[in-house]
Formats: structure tokens, C-alpha cells, sequence
């Protein structure tokens, strides 16, 4: 997976490509523990984004929750198959996704 950072004073865009499972998970969770500090808005870019397991929720929902405590996440171009893993597993009703 390929994982791509753009600031922009306290914006944060994390743009992901290719699979968020088990292998690369620990991945994205380095990045966002290494760049989190200071962000107000952070935002997901999901169109290269194949593939999302429940390590990479997992990973989402930790996001989330510190998101909700210093600023805003929003997740934004969701395909069909990600976007159907958000509805099965209720993702879709918690995160805003654009």
C-alpha cells in the first residue's frame, strides 16, 4: 500500500492506495501517530483505495476517536466495494464520507 501526506497549515490529507489489511494497517497507523499532532482536519482520500479489512477499520475508528477530540475527519471518494464494508459494518452511520 502507498501512502501519501499533504499539510496544509492544520489540514491533513492522507491519500491511500492499493489494500488497508493486516500487512499494511500498522502502516497507516505509524503515519497518523507521526502526524496527527496539531491537525484540525484531517482527510481520508480513498479513490486508489482497493480494499479495507477490519485491521484497516480498526485503524479508522482510532482516527475517529481522536479526531473527535481536536477537529474533524472526513473520508472522501469511497468506491462501491469499500463503501459496501462501511454499510455491513455500520462504518458508513459513523464516519463522514463524502
Amino acid at each position: 500500500m502507498n501512502i501519501n501526506t499533504a499539510a496544509q497549515g492544520s489540514k491533513l490529507t492522507i491519500s491511500l492506495e492499493g489494500r488497508l489489511d493486516t500487512g499494511s494497517a500498522p502502516q497507516l497507523e505509524g503515519v497518523l501517530k507521526e502526524k496527527l499532532r496539531g491537525v484540525t482536519e484531517l482527510e481520508l482520500d480513498f479513490a486508489q483505495l482497493a480494499y479495507i479489512s477490519s485491521a484497516g477499520l480498526r485503524v479508522l475508528l482510532s482516527a475517529m476517536k481522536l479526531m473527535k477530540k481536536q477537529g474533524s475527519m472526513v473520508v472522501r471518494n469511497v468506491n462501491e466495494t469499500v463503501m459496501e464494508v462501511f454499510e455491513i459494518t455500520g462504518f458508513a452511520d459513523m464516519l463522514t464520507i463524502e
